[in-house]
Formats: C-alpha cells, structure tokens, sequence
C-alpha cells in the first residue's frame, strides 16, 4: 500500500528580477541530484521569491544551498490555499477543436466570438476568423485567451 506523502510549500526569497534565473538553476540541481523536491513554482505576482514544494523544511533547505541569487527561505511554510490561486488547472488548448465556436477572453480582440481554424499545440495558440468582422481575418491568439462558447 502506497504511503501518501504530504508535500510543504516554502517561500524562498531571491534577488529582484532573478526569479527566473534562481528556477532554473533549482530545476538543474534537483534533476542532477535526484532531490527530494516536488516543484518550483515562479508567480508573477510574487516579485522576488520562488516557491519550493517539498517533502519538509530540511529537504528544502538542502536544496538551496550555494545556490546563487537566494537571499534566504521564510521562516515557517505557505499553506496550499496561499497559492492555489495561482495554480493553473489545465491548459486551455487542450479543450480547442477546429470549428468550435469560442469567445475571446483576453487581448485586443476580447469581448468578440469566433471560430477556431487551426490549434497549434506546441506553441498553445490558435488562429480563428472572428465571426463580428466585416470579413473574414484569421488571427492567431493566445489559447490562454479563448474559452468555448456557451451560445
């Protein structure tokens, strides 16, 4: 019987403006090392800091050291509902299909609806015609921006 590990949320502050930099050299020492660490998660919203999922404080605090930009961990853990917010279900692409009517939620087009003719996966983007133009005009946009319609 698989034991359920429950995993910690660790704030870690960086240098301003290092956040990503701190992410990937973390990323590069948990593969290297095989680390006990879950992720590493980067929110806009929260400048200088990344946070470190981890089994409990010491295996995050293993991980960081002599990493370069840290500037320390704060003292006790974030609960999961601090950063639920932030987490992003799934991506949106996964949900497009070809002639599926949606309706553009974000950019300069948001408001409108339109038709999808094309998802490209790799790059999580889709070109649809938007049915409110005088004509048609494919435009490629952020499938992040699109959600199915419910006309």
């Amino acid at each position: 019987m698989a034991q359920e590990t429950k995993s910690h949320f660790f704030a870690v502050r960086t240098t301003g403006g290092q956040e990503k930099v701190v992410m990937g050299l973390l990323e590069n020492r948990i593969k290297l090392k095989k680390l006990n660490i879950q992720s590493v998660l980067l929110l806009d919203s929260l400048k200088g800091y990344v946070v470190v999922e981890a089994i409990d404080a010491n295996a995050a605090f293993d991980a960081l050291q002599g990493i370069r930009h840290i500037r320390g961990q704060l003292r006790g853990e974030l609960a999961f509902k601090d950063i639920e917010g932030y987490l992003v279900k799934k991506s949106t692409v996964s949900e497009l299909v070809v002639d599926q009517v949606v309706e553009i939620i974000g950019g300069p087009f948001k408001g409108m609806k339109a038709t999808v003719t094309r998802v490209d996966h790799d790059k999580e983007e889709a070109t649809v015609i938007l049915l409110d133009a005088p004509y048609q005009l494919p435009v490629t946009v952020d499938a992040n921006y699109l959600k199915p319609s419910t006309q």
